[in-house]
């Protein structure tokens, strides 16, 4: 198998459709929690919702970055959720979310796999294979929160 598309899946694999590793990805664990439990808060923990824009985010940055070749993500915006007050907004932000998983798994695919030993935008950063791959490990890390949160809050 090619390299980009055993990224691509991987990435697919959490966010979209996979088991193996978390027996759940983020599109399973979104599609039955609404909008009023999405924004509940519980002590000190962010929300679904939050975690779900915190992932889009950097998805939505990076599928920027590579297009126009400037990365202009920063990590203190990450978690600036637009206020949700309805079904609507809830439901816009899961299909803007799905819609960059599936936009960023299917531009890895893409990729020559000669890219993923170049630097990442800039050599502070690593090569692409390192920064995806963190991606993919981030994601896990905040699909292991939604999981948790989700069990507490559905009781």
């Amino acid at each position: 198998m090619k390299k980009q598309l055993f990224i691509a899946n991987r990435l697919r694999e959490v966010l979209l459709n996979g088991r193996w590793i978390a027996n759940t990805n983020y599109k399973e664990q979104l599609a039955d929690i609404s909008w009023e439990q999405a924004i509940i808060k519980i002590n000190n923990l962010n929300s679904v919702a939050a975690l779900t824009y915190h992932i889009n985010y950097y998805l939505k940055g990076l599928l920027a970055a590579f297009e126009t070749g400037k990365l202009e993500i920063n990590d203190k915006f990450s978690f600036d959720l637009p206020e949700i007050t309805g079904k609507s907004d809830w439901d816009e932000l899961i299909a803007d979310f799905i819609q960059n998983a599936e936009h960023f798994a299917n531009k890895i695919e893409r990729f020559d796999a000669e890219i993923f030993n170049q630097p990442f935008f800039d050599e502070k950063y690593g090569s692409y294979l390192r920064n995806i791959e963190g991606v993919i490990e981030h994601s896990y890390y905040h699909l292991g929160q939604i999981v948790l949160i989700k069990k507490i809050i559905m009781q």
